[in-house]
C-alpha cells in the first residue's frame, strides 16, 4: 500500500495551495505570451516573487542533503510535490532542479562539491546539460562530441542540441567521449563554466508551447582536468542517475496535469448540455472520464513504487522507463478528451489544456522518446526471462 507520510502529506497540501495561490493567478499572463508566439516563462519580477515566497514556506533545496541546508526529503515525498505542480502549465520549479544535483552529488569530488555543487544547492547557481547531438537521438552509440588531453586541460570539439536553459546557466555538463569504447563506455562528463572559450550558443529552437532549447557548438573548448566530473570514461552512470531522476519527476507532472484536465473535464460536463442532455450523462463522457480516473491511478501507484524502490537503493531504471512511457501517453489521452468536450472552447489559447497538451506532446520526445524506452523495458524483460 503507497500512502504518503502525515508530514508528506501536508508538504503535498501546502504545494497545492501554493500552487493554487501563487502560480494560478499567473496562467493568464503566461497563457497571453505564449498565444502572441512569445517564450513561455517568467519574468524577472515574477520568479523573484516566487522564489521569495518559497523561502517564506521552506520549499526550498527539498531534496538536498542536510549537510548543505537542505531538507533532504525522500524520492516519494518529491513525486507528491511534484504531481501538484503538474496541475500548471506555469514553468516553475523550487530550485534547485532535482536531476543535475543528483548527479553532482553522485560525481562530484571536494573541490568540485564546493564550487559547483555548494551554490547550486543553495539555488545560486544555475546549470546545464549537453547530452544530444544531430542526428544521434537518444542513442549514446551515436555521440560523437570528443574530449582530448591536452597537457592539464581537456580540448572539447563537437555540436550539442536540444539544451534547455544554457543561456542562463552558470556551468553546464558536457558529456564527451573520451575512449573508443561503444555505447556508453567512454563517455566523459565535463563542467564547462559560462563563458569559457570555444563554448558557442549556435542558436535558439522554438520548441511546442513557447519552450525554447538551444544549440550549442564545442569548438576546441578548453577545460581544466579538475573540471572533469566523476571518473574518466564513466560518465554514463551518474547521467543515467539523472535521467531517471526526470524520469519519475515527469510521471508526477503528467500525473498532476491528468488530474487538472480530469477535473476541468468533470466541471463542464456537468454544465454543458447538448440536445437537451448533460455531457455528464452521456455514455462516451462518463467511459472518458471513467477511463481518466483510472488511468490516473494507475499512473500515481506507478510513480510511487518507483520512488520507494528508489528511495530503498533499488535500481528503477526499468520501472522509470514505463512510467515514462505510461504517464505521458496517459496524460496526452486525458487532456485530448478534456478538450474534446470543451469543443471550439477547448481549441483556443485562452484555456490550459492546449498548453499542456503541447507540454505533454514534447514529453513524448525528450529524455528519450517513447519507442526507445518500449525497446528496452522489452530487451530487459526479455533477459530477465532467461
Amino acid at each position: 500500500m503507497f500512502e504518503l507520510s502525515e508530514e508528506h502529506r501536508m508538504l503535498k497540501d501546502l504545494v497545492a495551495k501554493f500552487v493554487d495561490r501563487e502560480l494560478m493567478p499567473l496562467e493568464p499572463a503566461v497563457l497571453a505570451r505564449e498565444a502572441q508566439g512569445q517564450k513561455v516563462g517568467l519574468t524577472d519580477e515574477e520568479e523573484a516573487r516566487l522564489h521569495a515566497r518559497c523561502k517564506e514556506l521552506g520549499l526550498w533545496g527539498l531534496d538536498v542533503p542536510a549537510e548543505l541546508g537542505g531538507a533532504n526529503l525522500p524520492v516519494v515525498a518529491l513525486m507528491g510535490m511534484n504531481e501538484e505542480l503538474g496541475r500548471t502549465p506555469v514553468p516553475f520549479y523550487f530550485p534547485p532542479d532535482s536531476p543535475n544535483l543528483h548527479m553532482l552529488m553522485a560525481a562530484a569530488n571536494p573541490e568540485q562539491r564546493r564550487l559547483y555543487l555548494d551554490p547550486y544547492a543553495r539555488g545560486e547557481a544555475k546549470s546545464a546539460i549537453a547530452i544530444s547531438e544531430p542526428g544521434a537521438g537518444g542513442d549514446p552509440a551515436a555521440m560523437i562530441t570528443r574530449a582530448v588531453k591536452d597537457g592539464g586541460d581537456w580540448v572539447i570539439n563537437g555540436r550539442k542540441i536540444w539544451i534547455s536553459r544554457v543561456p542562463y546557466a552558470d556551468f553546464t555538463i558536457v558529456m564527451a567521449r573520451t575512449g573508443e569504447g561503444k555505447r556508453h563506455e567512454g563517455i566523459t562528463a565535463f563542467i564547462v563554466e559560462k563563458g569559457t572559450p570555444g563554448f558557442h550558443i549556435e542558436r535558439e529552437i522554438p520548441m511546442l508551447g513557447g519552450q525554447r532549447t538551444y544549440e550549442v557548438l564545442l569548438e576546441d573548448c578548453r577545460v581544466p582536468e579538475a573540471q572533469m566530473l566523476g571518473r574518466l570514461g564513466q560518465g554514463f552512470a551518474p547521467m543515467q542517475l539523472r535521467l531517471t531522476i526526470r524520469r519519475l519527476q515527469m510521471g508526477a507532472w503528467c500525473t498532476g496535469m491528468a488530474v487538472r484536465a480530469l477535473d476541468m473535464l468533470c466541471s463542464h460536463a456537468r454544465q454543458r448540455s447538448t440536445f437537451g442532455v448533460r455531457l455528464a450523462d452521456r455514455q462516451a463522457v462518463q467511459w472518458w472520464i471513467a477511463e481518466a480516473a483510472t488511468k490516473i491511478h494507475a499512473c500515481r501507484l506507478m510513480v510511487l513504487d518507483a520512488a520507494a524502490k528508489q528511495d530503498a537503493g533499488q535500481d528503477v531504471r526499468t520501472e522509470a522507463s514505463m512510467v515514462k512511457v505510461f504517464a505521458t501517453e496517459m496524460a496526452q489521452d486525458v487532456i485530448d478528451h478534456a478538450m474534446q468536450a470543451y469543443g471550439a472552447m477547448g481549441m483556443t489559447k485562452e484555456l490550459p489544456l492546449q498548453l499542456m497538451m503541447q507540454k505533454v506532446r514534447t514529453m513524448r520526445v525528450y529524455e528519450g522518446p517513447s519507442e526507445v524506452h518500449r525497446m528496452v523495458i522489452a530487451r530487459r524483460v526479455l533477459d530477465s526471462r532467461r
